[in-house]
């Protein structure tokens, strides 16, 4: 095993180094000039070339790439065009919160997807899997950011239950440390505040996790409805062992590789997808930052942030790999 995790993870070394050359051309083939994107339309050209120079732009295209990878290797992303702040210093601010909001929505997705998914293949043609079948179908089209506002306007504006927005009442002047405030909120002592972030999160956790809740539902029913008709289940269906002892050893155990793997996609894709969950319930992370950023043409920003989301991405197919290991001798062995 721990072969290969190291091989996996020296693989990701010319996976990082090609994503670093296309987001590279990419952030140059953008529109716009990020020289005239921070002084301004009616900017002299003098200022411009002045910018330009300052942060390299008037070098060759390869020097650029020559330097931007030499501050790589030494753990540099880069300084902001906009604000003039590192890089890793804006990422370490604004991760937390799209961290906390992707661990809410799957939780959300898990915690009712499995579940559900396993219902349905048990019921399969009944009742119950016809409505858990048209419920996945139904979030997996709903818009994420009409889900968002109609939770907004339901459960904030109508009935009040929850907050409409934002990742803590400001009123709280709560202690924040790592920047996770629910964590802050456990670590300082300050109940009230870690349980008033984790209310922040429902609306938008729930908004975020309504696709990967869908996937999951049907990715779950797909696998244990398959593993169900397979000869091992039948067998030990004849044996006389209990129903629960088949469902936890034979059924479960089999059927969760599939599961694991669409976890594990969906957990990158949420890290990197919420920029219009962000938008709409004011929700201070790296989506709505990143949309900034592309608007701003701050070149480092999108580099660092999306190749650190890149890694993180490729951290969780890693992990990902490593449990199928622990769940299934066979993937171990081989």
């Amino acid at each position: 095993m721990l072969r290969f995790i190291a091989r996996r993870l020296l693989l990701m070394v010319p996976v990082l180094f090609g994503l670093s050359v296309l987001l590279f051309a990419w952030v140059r083939a953008l529109p716009g000039d990020p020289a005239r994107a921070l002084l301004g339309e009616r900017a002299s050209d003098a200022g411009v070339a002045r910018v330009n120079e300052v942060y390299g732009f008037d070098r060759p295209v390869l020097e650029q790439y020559g330097v931007y990878v030499g501050a790589l290797l030494r753990g540099d992303l880069g300084t902001s065009i906009q604000t003039g702040r590192p890089v890793t210093t804006s990422f370490l601010e604004y991760f937390p919160a799209t961290l906390e909001l992707a661990l809410a929505a799957l939780l959300f997705a898990v915690v009712l997807g499995v579940p559900l998914g396993y219902l349905a293949a048990r019921h399969r043609g009944g009742l119950v899997d016809s409505v858990v079948v048209s419920g996945s179908l139904l979030g997996v089209v709903t818009p994420v950011f009409f889900l968002a506002i109609l939770l907004k306007l339901v459960f904030a504006s109508w009935l009040g239950w929850l907050p409409s927005g934002l990742r803590q009442d400001p009123r709280l002047d709560a202690t924040h440390v790592t920047n996770f405030y629910v964590l802050d909120g456990m670590l300082t002592g300050e109940w009230d505040a870690a349980w008033d972030a984790l209310v922040h999160l429902v609306l938008p956790g729930i908004a975020l996790g309504t696709i990967p809740l869908a996937i999951i539902v049907r990715i779950t029913r797909a696998s244990v409805a398959e593993v169900l008709d397979e000869d091992h289940v039948r067998t030990a269906r004849a044996k006389g062992l209990a129903a629960g002892t088949i469902s936890r050893r034979h059924v479960l155990r089999n059927a969760l590789l599939p599961v694991m793997t669409t976890i594990g996609l969906q957990a990158g894709l949420l890290l990197s997808g919420a920029v219009l969950t962000e938008t709409v319930f004011s929700f201070n992370g790296i989506g709505s930052y990143l949309f900034g950023a592309i608007t701003d043409r701050d070149y480092p920003v999108l580099q660092g942030f999306i190749l650190f989301i890149a890694l993180i991405y490729c951290l969780i197919n890693l992990l990902v790999d490593v449990l199928h290991g622990v769940v299934d001798p066979r993937v171990r062995v081989s």
